[in-house]
C-alpha cells in the first residue's frame, strides 16, 4: 500500500466512524445505540477503501471514457423514453420500459467506452502543453528497437531528440520475454530493459508512456500504427513488416536498420584502412577482420598477425545482401614486416 494513501485512508476510515456515530447519537437518540452508528460508519469507511484498492489500475483516461459513456448512454435513454413511441399505454408497462432504458443504455455506452478508450482518445484529442506555435515531434517505440540497443547509443549522441512514447502494452511485452524460460529470450528482454533504463537517465529526453492495452498478441503492430496516427507521430522500429504496415496507413517509420546503412563509411578502390585480424580466412596466408559498422574485411598476407591491428589497402569491394565484403592487402610498417603493436585486449589500469 502506497505510503502516502495509507494515512489519508486512515483518516477517511475514521471521519466516517465519527459520522455514523454523530448521526445515530443526535438523528436517532433514544432509538439505538450510538455504538451501532458507529460501527456502521466504520463499516461503510472500509467498503470505500476496499472499491478504492480495487480501482488501482484504472487510469484517467478510463474515468473519462466511463464518465462519456453514462453521459451517451442517459441522453439516449432520455430521447427514446421520451419519444412518441411511448406516449400511449398502461402506465405501469411505459415506466418500467424507462427505468429499463435508463439502466441498460448507459451500461452499454460504457462498456462500448471502455473498450475502446484508445478510440476515445480522438474525442479528446492528446493535449500538449506547450508554448503556442512550438511543435513537439513524437516517436512511438517498437519492442524491437528497445531489444536492438542501439536507440539509447543515438539518443545519446543528439540525434534524436523527439519526445519517445512507449506504450504500456510494450512495456508488458518486454517484461513478458524479460521472464521467459528461454534463456535467449530472457537475455533480450533484460537487455530491452536495460536500454530503457539507459534512456531514462538521459535528461535531454523526454519519454512518456502511453496508457494503451491490447488483448491479443497479434494486435500489437495495428495498435502501433493506430496509436501514431493518432498521436500524429513516426514509428521508429526494426522489424520490416510493421514498417511496410505503417507505410501503407500514410504513418512514416524510422528504421535503425536504415540508419546504419547509411552511416556507413564509402570506400574506394586504393584507400587504407585499420582493421584487427580476428581469426584465420579461406585462403592461405589470409585473415579475416571486421570494421566498425560490420563490414567483413579479408587480408592477403595477414595470417601471421592474428590478434593484431594491421593496415592494408583496398584491392576489391564485393557487395553482399548483408553489407560489404572487402578484399585487401596487408601493408607492413615502414619500419619492417611485422611491427605492428598487439591489439590491446584490456583496458590498461588508471
Amino acid at each position: 500500500m502506497d505510503k502516502t494513501l495509507l494515512p489519508i485512508r486512515l483518516v477517511f476510515v475514521l471521519l466516517c466512524a465519527a459520522a455514523g456515530w454523530l448521526v445515530s447519537y443526535t438523528v436517532f437518540a433514544g432509538e439505538g445505540s450510538p455504538l451501532v452508528g458507529l460501527a456502521i460508519g466504520l463499516l461503510l469507511g472500509l467498503l470505500v477503501v476496499l472499491v478504492d484498492i480495487l480501482l488501482k489500475g484504472f487510469s484517467l483516461r478510463g474515468l473519462s471514457a466511463v464518465t462519456f459513456g453514462i453521459a451517451v448512454g442517459a441522453l439516449i435513454a432520455h430521447l427514446v423514453g421520451n419519444s412518441p413511441l411511448l406516449d400511449e399505454g398502461d402506465a405501469a408497462m411505459l415506466y418500467m420500459v424507462r427505468v429499463g432504458l435508463f439502466v441498460v443504455c448507459p451500461y452499454l455506452a460504457t462498456v462500448i467506452a471502455l473498450r475502446g478508450k484508445d478510440e476515445f482518445n480522438l474525442v479528446i484529442p492528446y493535449v500538449r502543453f506547450v508554448p503556442q506555435e512550438v511543435d513537439v515531434p513524437l516517436v512511438v517505440v517498437d519492442t524491437s528497437v528497445l531489444i536492438d540497443g542501439r536507440i539509447s547509443r543515438v539518443c545519446e549522441s543528439g540525434f534524436l531528440t523527439s519526445t519517445l512514447i512507449i506504450p504500456r502494452f510494450v512495456l508488458n511485452e518486454l517484461r513478458v520475454i524479460a521472464d521467459s524460460s528461454d534463456v535467449n529470450k530472457q537475455s533480450r528482454g533484460r537487455r530491452g530493459l536495460e536500454v530503457l533504463n539507459e534512456l531514462r537517465k538521459l535528461k535531454h529526453l523526454e519519454i512518456r508512456v502511453s496508457e494503451s492495452e491490447v488483448t491479443k498478441r497479434e494486435d500489437v503492430d495495428a495498435k502501433l500504427v493506430f496509436l501514431a496516427q493518432s498521436l500524429r507521430a513516426k514509428l521508429l522500429t526494426t522489424d520490416y513488416n510493421l514498417a511496410k504496415m505503417a507505410e501503407f496507413h500514410g504513418v512514416t517509420w524510422l528504421n535503425l536498420n536504415s540508419l546504419a546503412k547509411s552511416l556507413r563509411t564509402e570506400l574506394m578502390l586504393g584507400e587504407h584502412l585499420e582493421v584487427e585480424m580476428m581469426k584465420p580466412g579461406k585462403e592461405e596466408g589470409q585473415a579475416v577482420g571486421y570494421l566498425d559498422d560490420g563490414s567483413m574485411v579479408v587480408v592477403n598476407g595477414g595470417r601471421t598477425l592474428i590478434g593484431r591491428r594491421v593496415r592494408a589497402e583496398i584491392m576489391s569491394i564485393l557487395p553482399t545482401a548483408g553489407g560489404k565484403m572487402i578484399f585487401a592487402r596487408h601493408i607492413p610498417d615502414l619500419e619492417g614486416v611485422g611491427t605492428e603493436k598487439p591489439f590491446p585486449t584490456t583496458k590498461p589500469a588508471a
